[in-house]
């Protein structure tokens, strides 16, 4: 990640709480040089998986997926590079965002719409031993935890992008009975990923598409913003993955395409297209998934593949 980026954008005026980082240049989203943006080449993996909203790999050669179900319920399944499916916790109550460390795989619960609306704080955050299958809940009383991820003290951070109180909410290691919401100023934000002390989000619904990054050690500190193109509600912004190089790549769910930034420059491009309600995108991690190609779940049950051309 680019020091200035780890430094929230030093010598940028603060204004209301937020450092707002405008992109290099308005407007259609740009091709930088060097290829950067060559549309990346897609194959199917598997299909006929269920609603899928996040995935996840294992390290030892399984992506997880939280499988949702139209009217309530859902799984946290685990899917093999051949494209087969097995159960790895089948009952789960509207699964969304999972994060994995070591042998632990957690997953949030209750990531429903009516949930979101109504501030119903029927969520949780559980745990999974992927070795010997046995799982627990860590934390209760969340409110549509959608976006997940595992800080580097230990923390979890969820997000969520629907009602009043959209936004972030953190679980702390040392006491995870007592979940603090510790942002609602950021909008409609969804998927999280960290990368290299910084915190990155996007959001879903509001009029435009923001990219937001913070300091996983200052989440009520300064926040860069980095504004991206075209309508905020038909990108619908899902989940968002971070590249070695600090890259970010975001799942456009209503725009049916995989979006490259460079958070440093604003600039932006699509690297995937026609790719309806994608939902979620990660690097292959793992016995037989490839590190160098991105993954990507959506609705409509099939995960792909995306390759540099």
């Amino acid at each position: 990640m680019r020091r200035e980026l780890a430094a929230l954008a030093g010598g940028v005026a603060l204004c209301a709480g937020l450092l707002v980082v405008a992109p290099a240049a308005a407007g259609p989203a740009f091709s930088p040089p060097g290829g950067a943006c060559t549309p990346w080449s897609v194959s199917e993996v598997a299909s006929g998986a269920g609603v899928l909203e996040n995935l996840a790999f294992d390290g030892s050669g399984t992506m997880l997926v939280s499988r949702t179900g139209l009217v309530g319920g859902g799984a946290l399944d685990g899917v093999h590079p051949d494209g087969t499916v097995t159960p790895v916790v089948p009952e789960v109550e509207a699964p969304g965002g999972i994060a994995v460390d070591g042998t632990d795989a957690y997953f949030a619960t209750g990531n429903s719409f009516a949930a979101g609306v109504t501030g119903s704080a029927n969520g949780t955050v559980d745990v999974v031993n992927l070795d010997t299958g046995e799982s627990e809940t860590v934390a209760e009383g969340l409110v549509m935890p959608n976006g997940l991820v595992r800080l580097s003290n230990g923390d979890i951070l969820t997000a969520r992008n629907l009602g009043s109180g959209a936004g972030l909410t953190r679980v702390p290691a040392a006491d995870p009975h007592t979940p603090e919401v510790v942002r609602t100023d950021l909008g409609t934000v969804d998927g999280l990923a960290v990368h290299d002390g910084n915190v990155y989000t996007v959001t879903t619904f509001d009029t435009t598409t923001t990219l937001r990054i913070l300091r996983e050690d200052d989440l009520g500190g300064p926040v860069v913003s980095v504004e991206l193109p075209g309508s905020g509600p038909l990108n619908a912004a899902d989940d968002l993955t971070v590249g070695p190089d600090g890259i970010v790549y975001v799942a456009y769910n209503g725009g049916g395409k995989v979006v490259r930034v460079d958070p440093a420059t604003g600039e932006s491009c699509a690297l995937a297209s026609g790719l309806p309600l994608v939902s979620s995108v990660r690097f292959g991690a793992g016995p037989g998934w490839d590190p160098a190609a991105l993954y990507a779940t959506s609705f409509t049950g099939k995960i792909y593949k995306l390759e540099r051309s």
